[in-house]
């Protein structure tokens, strides 16, 4: 079997191939530089050169600012890119597995919210991945894996710029209204091996650590592990930090669909940001 994980330069695809070759899988690792997705028949030609029995598009446009006031550029990554590659892999007899978000999602909900809650995108960011999932999900063996809060050794996010703020300055404001899942990109990594493997059903897996808390919970947490005192963490409301595009003030997402498929879901936030300290910093 082999496997073609484009977007492999990134913080998940990065995790992603390391995990595949160490599991002695054939793997083949696109970055941008290697395989732009937007340039005209460049996902056809590749998944006919390669001939993949699995692709994984971990390549996105990620910027949630940036794409309110470029939602045409962003579209042609998360979305026009991903149907094409979506027929390719059909034409070639591919599984195709996509990297989506919980921004699809209104983030209204008080309850943790199921694989098949309504999609209702608060932000130009998650209409332009909705359009990436449908066309993934029009393909005979799709997946979408929607994810979120991610963090991982290989990329910006927000338990590094904790980190390198406590080294900065004497207290931290977060936002403490806003609900979801740290999710590390090593554990969602192997989660997509396994779901793959497994000869799961097609369609809609949350991606996501078990349990929630908020990005306040978070740097606390990220505190308490650097030896240093939570207490300098402060918390803070949304609109305390004005920015382009909203945010969904509740990200937590359900998990019952790996139980369909045979499959633990992911490990607990805390224990999993535990286990990935040591490659964090």
């Amino acid at each position: 079997m082999t496997w073609l994980v484009t977007g492999a330069a990134g913080m998940l695809g990065t995790d992603l191939v390391d995990r595949l070759r160490a599991g002695g899988h054939d793997v083949v690792a696109a970055s941008r530089a290697d395989l732009d997705l937007c340039a005209p028949g460049a996902a056809r030609d590749a998944v006919r050169r390669i001939r993949p029995s699995v692709v994984v598009n971990c390549a996105a446009w990620t910027a949630v600012d940036d794409a309110e006031a470029h939602e045409k550029a962003a579209l042609a990554v998360n979305g026009t890119a991903v149907g094409a590659l979506a027929e390719a892999c059909a034409d070639g007899g591919a599984a195709l597995v996509q990297i989506s978000t919980d921004y699809v999602l209104d983030g209204r909900s008080t309850v943790p919210c199921p694989e098949d809650a309504p999609a209702a995108p608060v932000n130009a960011y998650g209409r332009t991945k909705l359009a990436g999932e449908r066309a993934a999900l029009a393909a005979p063996r799709g997946y979408v894996v929607r994810t979120a809060w991610l963090y991982g050794a290989h990329g910006p996010n927000f338990v590094r710029t904790m980190a390198r703020l406590a080294a900065e300055r004497d207290t931290v404001q977060v936002v403490d209204d806003q609900h979801g899942q740290p999710t590390w990109t090593g554990a969602l990594a192997e989660q997509i091996i396994a779901l793959v493997r497994a000869g799961a059903r097609p369609g809609v897996y949350h991606g996501t650590a078990a349990g929630a808390t908020t990005w306040y919970g978070l740097a606390r947490e990220v505190f308490t592990l650097l030896g240093l005192d939570p207490e300098r963490v402060r918390p803070a409301a949304t609109a305390d930090f004005p920015r382009p595009a909203p945010r969904p003030a509740y990200s937590v997402l359900g998990h019952d669909r790996w139980a369909e498929a045979g499959l633990k879901p992911m490990p607990h936030w805390r224990d999993s940001l535990h286990e990935a300290w040591p490659t964090l910093l």
